[in-house]
């Protein structure tokens, strides 16, 4: 694709609207939300749908989130709004839940890879809701990142990876969340979990009356979920946090080493070190862009703490296995 000038400006009302109008005419905007930045396009436009793919280099068969302003748009975009929906609606929206519905003819092949179901979601952050507002539709949009890449969760990231792709990125400051939304298969009686997120699974069963269920073979293809994700240029290993604190890496002759870690560190440090103090929330937040940092600083093999399997600990479990994924 020929390269564009990409300009970056903080999402004010101007920058709003002009990012509006740059959507109305077919181009593609990143923009904020409280999980990652999105890299959106009209979605009821599929030469803009597919115009998403090719700027993120992104296989055709992974499906697009279409974001709505409130849950009084769901009607131009899914079929039917289930029970089920309703309540996942009124406990989480707007938030970072995703669910997964059967989508109305409007909606383009393009942006659904081809299913008849769709992934749509309500977004909580200002700029996110502003910009949806202004353009009067809904916006498909995946994570505005290189596919394949570590998600971006600033504005900086963003231009590192689709700088000369997109005309223009709106700065809405780091990310609240740091992580994608939970999808949730909503048509049947029972939540679906397809990709976890910050909302823990206990959370969702809480709100739909229903136990949460693993998918099966015949469940619907989730964003984000088929390929490899979240990856930097190095080498990431996954280290328990017993081998952080008993000093068994500082003993590790790798060159070019780096740690992302929580608990206290022992031993020799390599030369690159992220600690992220606090709960795994914290976590989090701060996981791709210290993904993004040990890239930067030239990092060849990044060891990562792993944290509890459960709650928010899911969701990140589920981001460092696929970016550790060979």
């Amino acid at each position: 694709m020929s390269p564009v000038r990409t300009r970056l400006l903080r999402a004010g009302p101007e920058a709003v609207a002009e990012a509006a109008a740059l959507l109305r005419a077919g181009a593609l905007v990143a923009f904020p939300t409280e999980t990652v930045y999105g890299l959106g396009a009209r979605a009821f436009d599929p030469a803009a749908a597919r115009r998403v793919y090719r700027a993120k280099g992104r296989p055709s068969d992974n499906p697009l989130i279409v974001h709505v302003a409130s849950s009084g748009d769901l009607p131009r975009v899914v079929r039917r709004v289930t029970p089920l929906a309703r309540r996942l609606i009124a406990a989480f929206w707007p938030g970072p839940l995703t669910l997964v519905l059967e989508k109305t003819a409007r909606v383009p092949a393009a942006v659904t890879g081809g299913r008849s179901t769709v992934a749509v979601r309500c977004p909580s952050h200002p700029a996110a809701r502003a910009l949806l507002r202004a353009l009067g539709e809904p916006i498909a949009a995946p994570s505005a990142n290189r596919s394949g890449r570590p998600s971006p969760t600033a504005a900086a990231h963003v231009r590192r990876d689709l700088g000369g792709r997109i005309p223009l990125i709106l700065d809405g400051g780091p990310c609240r969340r740091g992580l994608e939304s939970a999808i949730v298969d909503a048509r049947g009686r029972r939540p679906v979990l397809l990709r976890p997120g910050t909302i823990s699974p206990e959370r969702i069963a809480r709100a739909a009356g229903a136990p949460v269920e693993a998918p099966g073979r015949s469940a619907p293809a989730a964003p984000g979920t088929k390929h490899r994700h979240y990856a930097p240029t190095c080498r990431v290993v996954l280290v328990p946090p017993a081998l952080v604190r008993n000093g068994a890496l500082g003993r590790v002759k790798t060159p070019r080493a780096g740690l992302v870690h929580r608990a206290p560190f022992s031993g020799k440090r390599p030369s690159f070190v992220r600690r992220v103090p606090g709960d795994v929330s914290a976590y989090a937040r701060a996981l791709f862009s210290s993904l993004r940092e040990a890239e930067a600083a030239g990092v060849r093999t990044l060891y990562v703490e792993t944290v509890p399997d459960r709650g928010v600990g899911r969701a990140v479990m589920d981001r460092l296995r696929r970016a550790a994924a060979r």
